[in-house]
């Protein structure tokens, strides 16, 4: 089993908050405005600094050095400040290296974010392996980066301050800036921006032909890219959960991490009777993880409908779908953990949705992966930060390291979509395979099901909006909205998301469709 961190290690770590800030301009009204509008990201505190060039915001969710983890943190001469939201893996590495040359304040990454930018400026988010957005300030230059994949939020807009002020504003979600900036967009990810020259792309998905090597091959070295990336994921002080559907890939990640944890809290929920729960059950009692479920009830989940679009910021139908199991998920395992690890970016590396099937050909496949998994940030992606936040909780997505991503996209597509003996394709046939000694044989070669789909979101979501959907009349609400909804259902999803924003049209603007561009 994997020993507890040292204390010099495990008061390390980042933490779940968010950030906010303004530049342009010190108002510090405005700038606790967009901060209370993530205040539920942070509700264990709040930091601020203000300088005559503009403000930087951070709210605390107090899971790592309770006692030195507050933010803003500030290089040793008081001039430079930053906050961040995120984990940075292999700080381990980084900080024995510079506490040879700087004084530190606190044991927190965050901090040696904040040093390595003094020494390497503007390579400093190359030199990173996590999950990060954050924003440095000296009196003359704001500096933000995003994580090369876009795992932990960032938008930025441009409105006035309270002085009629034209001022840049950043926030980790939408709904903090919404309300008053003139313009509002999503931070890119992979990219930094340095208030005197712009943005600037560091990070690009690998697009480089798969590479040639024996099938047996190919299987050890996703294996091994995969529990080095668990491993790494499951730094923490405090207790690491799993979510576990019973699918493949929630269900490899469980059995992993297992290996590492004493004590593993599996989390899942379902209606009852589900396919999920069932199959979550079988794969907890074989890894010996201590389970937790919950049954989820039509009634509830149209009570808390509207408070997962809004948290969520789409409409995207399929997004709210998985967004409702989620939900209830995050919530059922906040009363045991504060880190969650999952299972995203499995699907869009090892060719598991029933649309990849479709792909005419090997090549045009491996580049729809590498497609799709640049557009996790903005999709599942940020389904799993702010379902997950809502609740306090932190989630890891082992899949989606960098380091794997790269390993994943080396693998040839056919050994992603095998076809079985019968001739139907098996998708992720490499994953199950690498995998197919931790598990029974019926959950590593059980069929792939929509999160919404085996926990039983969308037959309970046919019986319980009925009554919703009556009155809508499709063709009237898109003429009436410009909107191009897909459904009566999503046309429902629209009008709730309209409805609890203030200015919706800058939330809309940014909701991104589960379905745009691809091939097939």
């Amino acid at each position: 089993m994997r020993p507890a961190l040292s204390p010099s290690l495990a008061h390390m770590m980042g933490a779940v908050c968010g950030i906010a800030g303004i530049w342009g301009s010190a108002d510090e009204v405005r700038a606790r405005q967009v901060m209370d509008g993530i205040a539920h990201r942070g509700p264990d505190g709040a930091g601020l600094h203000g300088q005559p060039g503009g403000v930087l915001g951070h709210r605390r969710l107090a899971i790592m050095d309770p006692s030195g983890g507050q933010q803003p943190i500030f290089d040793e001469t008081g001039a430079m400040a930053i906050v961040a939201n995120g984990e940075i893996y292999n700080f381990p590495t980084l900080r024995p290296d510079l506490v040879t040359r700087h004084t530190f304040a606190t044991m927190s990454d965050t901090e040696a974010v904040l040093h390595l930018f003094e020494e390497r400026d503007t390579d400093t988010p190359t030199a990173l392996k996590g999950m990060f957005a954050f924003a440095i300030s000296d009196p003359d230059r704001l500096f933000l980066a995003r994580d090369p994949i876009g795992i932990k939020p960032l938008y930025y807009g441009r409105g006035q301050d309270s002085d009629g002020v034209l001022v840049l504003a950043f926030a980790s979600e939408m709904k903090a800036l919404a309300d008053w900036v003139d313009e509002l967009h999503e931070f890119p990810a992979g990219t930094w921006y340095d208030s005197k020259t712009g943005f600037t792309p560091y990070y690009e998905v690998p697009t480089a032909l798969p590479v040639s090597r024996s099938v047996a091959e190919h299987v050890a070295l996703v294996r091994e890219g995969l529990e080095d990336a668990i491993a790494s994921h499951l730094m923490s002080d405090v207790p690491v959960g799993a979510f576990l559907s019973g699918g493949l890939d929630s269900s490899v990640i469980a059995a992993i991490a297992r290996k590492h944890v004493d004590q593993l809290h599996t989390f899942s929920v379902g209606l009852a009777g589900s396919r999920d729960i069932e199959a979550a059950r079988r794969v907890a009692a074989h890894i010996g993880s201590i389970h937790h479920e919950y049954l989820m009830t039509p009634a509830e989940v149209i009570e808390k409908l509207p408070e997962i679009v809004h948290a969520l910021e789409s409409f995207d139908q399929d997004l709210v779908r998985s967004a409702i199991p989620t939900y209830f998920c995050s919530r059922l395992a906040a009363e045991q953990v504060k880190v969650i690890l999952t299972g995203e970016g499995a699907d869009e590396l090892f060719a598991g949705y029933a649309y990849h099937k479709t792909v005419g050909d090997p090549a045009t496949l491996h580049q729809e992966l590498c497609r799709s998994v640049a557009t996790l940030h903005n999709i599942n992606l940020q389904r799993v930060d702010r379902l997950t936040m809502v609740h306090g909780l932190e989630g890891r997505v082992p899949f989606l390291d960098t380091d794997f991503i790269a390993l994943a996209l080396t693998v040839p597509p056919e050994l992603k979509l095998m076809a079985s003996p019968d001739g139907k394709l098996v998708e992720k046939w490499i994953l199950r395979k690498a995998c197919e000694d931790l598990l029974p044989a019926d959950i590593v070669w059980r069929g792939k099901e929509q999160f919404d789909e085996g926990s039983g979101t969308v037959d309970l979501l046919d019986e319980a909006l009925g009554p919703l959907l009556a009155g809508i009349d499709l063709d009237a609400y898109r003429a009436a909205t410009n909107e191009p909804v897909r459904s009566a259902e999503e046309a429902l999803y629209h009008r709730m998301l309209c409805e609890s924003y203030a200015r919706p049209e800058m939330i809309l603007a940014n909701v991104a469709r589960w379905t745009d561009d691809r091939p097939g």
